[in-house]
C-alpha cells in the first residue's frame, strides 16, 4: 500500500481500524516530499520535526478515543496562512524571514481537528499570478508535465496534492487561485462562499475577494476539510455568522431532479476544443444521473476580467502599503534617509507582477480617476452578481469549464500579462459575486493533461455543489488518475 496516495477519507478509515498509524502515514508523505519536491518545488518549507511530533500526538489521542475525521492526517498549508511554528513568506522576498507571532484561524482549526501540518506550499508572490511563476522561491512545476505550470496562485498546493506530497492542502482563491490550479493539476478544489471560512491570519491580497478553501484528491475530501475550516470567527469582521452544515453527510443525498444551468457566455471561441468536448461529456454524465440542464444567461461575463483587475489591484495597493521596511518586512541596507528606506525596501522586496498591480491600483484610486475606474467597477460588480442571482432562481447550480485551456508551458505567458490574466476568465466572476464554486477533473487532452469543470452554487450553496461533484465522481474515475512524474 502506498500510504501517501491515500485520500483523506480512505486514510481516516484505515487509521480508525488500526491498520495504519499517523506516524507511518506522515513518514510516507515526508519521504515523498524529500524525493520529489526538489523537482517540483511545491513546498517553500517543510516542518519534519513538528509533523512527526504532531503525528505521535495524534496516535496517542486515537488510543485514548479522542478523534475527529482529520486526526493524524498530513496536510499542507499555502504559505499565506500565518503559522507560529514556521515562517510565512507569501512567496515574496518582502516576507522571506517573517515569523508570525500567532496562528491564522484556519491553521488553529485544523490543528485542533488533529491534522498534521507537514509544511507550507509555494505560491505566486502575494497570491498575484496564474502560473506560480512570480514566487521569489522559483516556479512550481506541474507533476503531469514538468515543463508546464501548475496554475496559480495556489500552484504549490495543487502540485503537492496531485503528486501525493500530502493528502490534501489548503489554498486561497481571489480570482480563481484554488480552482484554476486544481483544474490544471487534475484535483478537486473548492472556493467557499465569501465569509464562510475565516480570513483572520490569511495575509491579504484583495480583502473583498480573498477566500481560503480545500484542495483535495476527491470531492468527498473537500467536504471533510471544509467541515473543519468553516464557521463564524469573531476575529474576522466579514465572517458569516451562520451554522455550518454537515457537508460529508449531505454528500449522500440524491442529486436526481436537480437543475444545472449552462451559460453560453462561458463557452467561447478561444477555448481549447478538448475542454469543450470534456465538459460536453460531463453534461451527459449528469443527464444519466437524473439531472436536468437549463440554458442560463450571465450577460455581463465579458466585463468580469477588467472589473476584477481594477478592484483587486486597488485593494492590493491599500493592503500592501504596510510593507515599508520599518516593521516586519524586507529592509534595504544603508538607507540614506527615511524616504530612501521606503523606496528601496519596496523596490527590492516586491517582484515585477506585484509592483504592476500596486501601480495599477494606486492609479485607479487616485484623485480624478476614482469615479472613472474604481467606482464604476464596483457598479459592474453588482451587475455581475445580479446575473448570478437571476440564474439561481432557475437552477440549483451552474456548470462551466474551469480554465479555457489545459496547463501551459512555463514561460509561455510571462511576457504577456493580459494573456496571463485571461487564464482566469471563467473563475473571476465567482469571486466578484462572492459565490462558492468547485473545480473537479472531467477529462484529459491529447497530451494527457487534466481538464477541469466548474460547478458554481448560490451564496452558502456549498452543499449542492459538493453533492453534484461527488455524484459525478461516483460515476466516473477521472479523479483517480495520477501523474507519472518524469523529466
Amino acid at each position: 500500500m502506498d500510504a501517501a496516495a491515500l485520500t483523506l477519507a480512505a486514510a481516516s478509515r484505515l487509521l480508525a481500524k488500526g491498520e495504519l498509524s499517523s506516524l507511518e502515514l506522515t513518514q510516507a508523505v515526508l519521504h515523498r516530499i524529500k524525493t520529489l519536491n526538489p523537482r517540483l518545488n511545491a513546498f517553500i518549507s517543510v516542518d519534519e520535526e513538528g509533523a512527526l511530533a504532531a503525528a505521535r500526538q495524534a496516535d496517542e489521542q486515537r488510543r485514548q478515543g479522542e478523534t475527529t475525521p482529520l486526526t493524524g492526517l498530513p496536510i499542507a498549508l499555502k504559505d499565506i496562512f500565518c503559522t507560529r511554528q514556521q515562517k510565512t513568506t507569501c512567496g515574496s522576498r518582502m516576507l522571506a524571514n517573517f515569523q508570525p507571532p500567532y496562528d491564522a484561524t484556519v491553521t488553529r482549526k485544523l490543528q485542533q481537528a488533529g491534522a498534521v501540518i507537514v509544511g507550507k506550499t509555494n505560491m505566486d508572490e502575494f497570491a498575484m499570478g496564474s502560473s506560480n511563476e512570480t514566487s521569489w522561491f522559483g516556479p512550481v512545476k506541474n507533476p503531469w508535465d514538468l515543463t508546464r505550470t501548475p496554475g496559480g496562485s495556489s500552484g504549490g498546493s495543487a502540485a503537492a496534492v496531485a503528486a501525493d506530497l500530502c493528502l490534501a492542502a489548503i489554498g486561497t482563491d481571489t480570482g480563481g487561485s484554488i480552482r484554476q490550479p486544481a483544474s490544471l493539476c487534475g484535483i478537486s478544489g473548492l472556493k467557499p462562499t465569501y465569509g464562510r471560512v475565516s480570513r483572520f491570519g490569511m495575509i491579504a491580497f484583495a480583502s473583498s475577494l480573498d477566500q481560503g478553501g480545500p484542495m483535495t484528491k476527491s470531492v468527498e475530501d473537500a467536504a471533510i476539510l471544509l467541515q473543519a475550516m468553516a464557521g463564524h470567527d469573531a476575529a474576522d469582521a466579514t465572517s458569516i455568522p451562520q451554522p455550518v452544515p454537515d457537508y460529508p453527510a449531505l454528500l449522500q443525498q440524491s442529486v436526481s431532479g436537480m437543475r444545472l444551468g449552462i451559460p453560453a457566455e462561458y463557452f467561447t471561441d478561444g477555448m481549447q476544443p478538448e475542454v469543450q468536448q470534456a465538459v460536453d461529456a460531463a453534461i451527459q454524465i449528469f443527464h444519466s444521473l437524473g439531472i436536468t440542464t437549463v440554458p442560463v444567461s450571465l450577460p455581463h461575463t465579458s466585463y468580469a476580467v477588467p472589473t476584477y483587475y481594477i478592484i483587486a489591484s486597488a485593494e492590493a495597493s491599500s493592503n500592501l502599503a504596510r510593507y515599508d521596511g520599518v516593521r516586519f518586512s524586507h529592509r534595504c541596507q544603508e538607507a540614506k534617509d527615511l524616504a530612501d528606506l521606503y523606496f528601496r525596501s519596496r523596490a527590492e522586496g516586491f517582484g515585477a507582477e506585484v509592483k504592476r498591480r500596486i501601480m495599477l491600483g494606486t492609479y485607479v484610486l487616485s484623485s480624478g480617476y476614482y469615479d472613472a475606474y474604481y467606482r464604476k467597477a464596483q457598479k459592474v460588480r453588482r451587475l455581475i452578481a445580479d446575473d448570478f442571482d437571476a440564474a439561481f432562481r432557475q437552477v440549483d447550480a451552474v456548470l462551466t469549464p474551469t480554465s479555457p485551456t489545459t496547463a501551459f508551458r512555463i514561460g509561455e505567458r510571462t511576457d504577456d500579462p493580459v494573456q496571463m490574466y485571461l487564464s482566469d476568465i471563467f473563475t473571476i466572476g465567482v469571486n466578484l459575486a462572492g459565490l462558492p464554486a468547485l473545480s473537479l477533473p472531467c477529462g484529459r487532452d491529447q497530451a494527457g493533461l487534466p481538464i477541469g469543470m466548474q460547478l458554481i452554487g448560490p451564496p452558502l450553496g456549498e452543499s449542492p455543489v459538493l453533492q453534484l461533484g461527488h455524484a459525478f465522481q461516483q460515476a466516473t474515475d477521472w479523479h483517480h488518475s495520477k501523474p507519472v512524474i518524469v523529466e
